[in-house]
């Protein structure tokens, strides 16, 4: 990786182009009046682009200023009701970065781009909203955090839950102690993911600019479970589930262990199951993670599944006294449960969660969000260390019952539920192997694997000229 300063990324990131002045934007380093326009670039325009494009579409004092999308295809759609003046359409992001009286940048890419494009905007004085997760892996994560503190920009990470009253209050409940200590913190992703079948290279649409697509991955072949939404299994491109849906149960479940950074330890095991396709990642995964006296479980279940303790995609915590799942409180884990009481959490302004980023735009107070970069990058680094362990596991057998997860009674559990899942596809589990992962001790300041060299190479990737991550912030 090199290293890239502000006048290296006019120079070199956008040399393809005529060169240009990162001036920052019209209003950088001011506070801005409830009054005055914000302009945004939305980059991302299929999935959740449209959740992007759609709410600042609804704001008063918030102009689309452009679009951005390697696929031409996606433009007619999006354009489609939104507010005059018409937004411009480009493929490339250093187009928008290009204009100064752009302010802000929403990101809603594929996951190999987040980190890039946020760096890249905030070398440019833009304002961030970044879907999750914010980063494809670890170090580029820590780099944009340090990006978004050395220009002084906002930068709102996409985990809506942090916007949400009832989480919040649920959290302020936990850490009040009023149930005693949290002993697991428990992540659910229990979501249908068929098969997604073998697809064939081919050469890209006319109307992709594949090569801009790939970015910072490594040139590869197109074939058609790339273009728009099955990257998310592949590794050059996505997290699997874990770094998909599961960043927001993932999220919370650290929320809810106070001062959670990162854990002393991981380990994952899992497979991709009940089908054979061209997908490279788990499809259902076990983690446990070790943050001292709280442990933190994250289940993934791609085939369809009934849920735990009422919860599919969601969240539970495991206290002394008893059980929360649903927002609600269960005694000794028991009965029909109670209502958490009121906690009287405050959350930023602006009420919803793109609103809240643009709040905190106006004020320029990062204490404003509710999900600010810092925390984005952590939670996100979980479902990356999840993953690295898993990467470096090895096949075994169902039978005996794996034990790489020691003596913890919980996340045993979670495996023989596992396994009885898998039965219950009418999977036999002698004809199956188990990835086991690697048990990975973690130095949380350094962000590293205490001098294992081989798990530290997957903190980072390799980098296609012109798309670097930069090692360093200059």
């Amino acid at each position: 990786m090199s290293r890239v300063t502000r006048r290296q990324f006019v120079k070199g990131s956008i040399a393809a182009m005529a060169t240009i002045t990162v001036a920052g934007t019209k209003s950088s380093g001011q506070v801005r009046g409830a009054n005055e326009m914000i302009r945004v670039a939305v980059a991302g325009l299929n999935g959740r682009g449209s959740a992007h494009t759609g709410a600042y579409n609804g704001m008063t004092g918030v102009q689309i200023a452009y679009l951005v999308d390697p696929d031409t295809r996606t433009y007619a759609r999006r354009l489609t009701g939104l507010r005059a003046p018409a937004p411009r359409t480009v493929a490339d992001i250093r187009r928008a970065l290009e204009d100064r009286n752009v302010d802000a940048v929403s990101i809603a890419t594929p996951n190999h781009w987040h980190a890039l494009m946020t760096i890249w905007a905030a070398q440019a004085g833009k304002h961030v909203y970044v879907e999750k997760p914010s980063s494809h892996n670890i170090r580029e994560g820590r780099i944009t955090v340090e990006m978004a503190r050395r220009h002084n920009v906002i930068v709102q990470h996409g985990t809506q839950s942090r916007t949400e009253g009832g989480w919040a209050n649920t959290i302020a409940a936990i850490q009040s102690g009023r149930y005693g200590r949290l002993l697991v913190s428990r992540a659910l992703c229990y979501k249908l993911r068929n098969s997604i079948g073998t697809r064939p290279n081919t050469p890209s649409p006319t109307e992709v600019d594949f090569d801009l697509w790939l970015g910072p991955a490594q040139r590869t072949a197109h074939h058609a479970n790339l273009v728009h939404y099955n990257w998310h299994w592949f590794w050059a491109f996505g997290n699997g589930d874990i770094g998909n849906q599961g960043v927001h149960q993932m999220d919370i479940a650290r929320w809810a262990i106070q001062g959670a950074t990162l854990p002393r330890s991981v380990i994952s095991v899992g497979g991709r199951f009940g089908y054979t396709d061209q997908g490279e990642t788990p499809n259902t995964q076990v983690t446990l993670m070790d943050f001292g006296q709280t442990k933190l479980i994250f289940e993934v279940r791609g085939l369809r599944s009934d849920g735990f303790r009422g919860q599919g995609v969601g969240n539970v915590f495991h206290l002394e006294q008893g059980v929360i799942a649903g927002n609600r409180f269960f005694a000794r884990g028991e009965g029909a449960g109670e209502a958490i009481p009121n906690m009287n959490v405050q959350r930023g302004p602006g009420g919803s969660h793109f609103a809240n980023f643009i709040a905190a735009v106006r004020s320029r107070r990062v204490q404003d969000l509710n999900a600010d970069i810092l925390d984005g990058h952590y939670s996100s680094a979980l479902c990356h260390l999840a993953n690295i362990s898993y990467q470096l596991g090895t096949p075994a057998a169902f039978n005996p019952r794996t034990r790489a997860f020691g003596d913890n009674a919980d996340a045993n559990e979670a495996v023989a539920r596992m396994e009885a899942h898998l039965t219950g596809h009418n999977l036999t589990l002698a004809d199956q192997r188990l990835h086991v992962g690697r048990r990975l001790e973690i130095e949380a300041g350094s962000e590293n694997f205490n001098g294992n060299a081989e798990a530290n190479r997957l903190l980072t990737r390799q980098y296609r000229e012109g798309f670097a991550v930069p090692e360093r912030v200059g």
